[in-house]
Order: C-alpha cells, then structure tokens, then sequence
C-alpha cells in the first residue's frame, strides 16, 4: 500500500516521504498511530503545502548533524577497562559502552549508528570508530582503550618474569660450566 508518512518512523523514513508499505504493517501498525496518511490526490496537496516547512526541518537536521560531527571529531575517547598484562580485556568494548560513554558526556548518539571495526575492541590500543550520523554523513572518533591489571595478576606476571629470568641464569650458569 503507498503511504505518505505523517512524522518520522525509525527505519522506515521521514515525514513527507512516500513509501510502499504491507497492508498489515499499514492497518495494524502505522495507521492506528497516526504515522501515516494514506496516497491519494488530497493528501498529496496537502503535503505539497508543507514542503517548505518539511524542508526547512531537514535542514536543520543536517545543521545539527554537522555540528555534531565536529563536537565528536574533537573528542578523545579514552577507555579503562579491566585487562590481563598481555593487553587483552577481559571483556571487549561494543557499542553499547561508547554510547553509554557519549551519553555520560552529553552527547545523544544510537548505539545502532556507532560502527566498530570487527564488531568489538578486544585488546588495548588506539583504535578509529566511525558514527553514522544524519543522511550520509559520519564522524570518525578516535577510541583508546587502556587495560586496568588487577593486583593479583600483576603480580602473577612479575613472578612469572622473577621465574624466566631465574631459568635463564641457570642456563647461563651452566653453559659457562660447559666452556670451561
């Protein structure tokens, strides 16, 4: 069934546009709350009537969009999360824990529209996020994620490197034997 949307519908459009939508979606979701009229000549009229209005609120969408992307270009992410001393986390950063991080920063981002490369960030490092933001246009935010090593493991690892380098002087101690 074609329809002009009456405001904006999450993944289907924006207000003004014309879709094609099932009968179902149509009469079981879209039209009983009031997010879309249905295509004939009269509401298309009406709709040529409002184009200005339509118009000048995407584009203030696209404004807002490119002030944002400057705001979150400027921005350096910096992550601690908990790891092992190799560098590797002991759970991974998704998406969910930048736009937890934007959000406590003041900044309304999807989690959806935040692309990370791999689906997660496994180990510590710098890494490069792009931010889909209105229409075509992205921000690409700089993400660095330092490791926290708890106590226990590090000194697991110290001990373990007292150990290899015991072994190693024993080796050396005995190979100095060996030449004599």
């Amino acid at each position: 069934m074609k329809v002009i949307l009456n405001e904006d519908v999450k993944h289907l459009g924006e207000m003004g546009d014309v879709k094609v939508v099932a009968n179902g979606y149509y009469r079981n979701y879209l039209l009983p709350r009031g997010f879309v009229v249905p295509f004939n000549p009269d509401t298309v009229a009406y709709f040529e009537t409002k184009k200005a209005e339509i118009e000048a609120r995407k584009e203030q969408k696209r404004k807002d969009s490119a002030s944002l992307k400057t705001k979150l270009e400027a921005l350096a992410v910096e992550l601690t999360m908990p790891a092992g001393a190799n560098g590797k986390l002991y759970g991974a950063v998704t998406n969910l824990t930048l736009a937890e991080y934007f959000a406590k920063n003041g900044f309304e981002v999807e989690r959806k529209r935040i692309d990370i490369p791999g689906l997660t960030i496994k180990s510590t490092g710098t890494y490069h996020v792009t931010i889909r933001l209105y229409e075509a246009q992205t921000a690409t935010v700089s993400v660095t994620v330092k490791g926290q090593v708890s106590k226990e493991d590090q000194a697991k690892a110290d001990a373990a490197a007292t150990k290899a380098a015991e072994k190693e002087k024993a080796e050396e101690k005995v190979t100095t034997e060996e030449v004599k």
